[in-house]
């Protein structure tokens, strides 16, 4: 039987939304804290796409979407 490396295994990927009413950087800072809360052995991180919440003409939240990695347990 083959041996595996310590970096072989079974990893997960996730879309979720962070928003900030300042900006997309700390969007997606929260994005990733709030899911580090519930999600073990976070990997990757990835900005998908940055878009903005417009009220009356004005921008009211910036929106950042994060792909998640993280390892399964096995």
């Amino acid at each position: 039987m083959a041996k595996t490396s310590p970096e072989s295994g079974v990893y997960r990927v996730t879309d979720i939304i962070g928003t900030s009413p300042d900006s997309w950087e700390a969007a997606a800072k929260s994005a990733v804290e709030t899911a580090g809360k519930s999600l073990r052995d976070l990997r990757i991180a990835e900005v998908s796409k940055l878009d903005m919440k417009v009220e009356g003409g004005k921008v009211v939240a910036y929106r950042a979407r994060v792909s998640l990695s993280f390892k399964y347990d096995g």
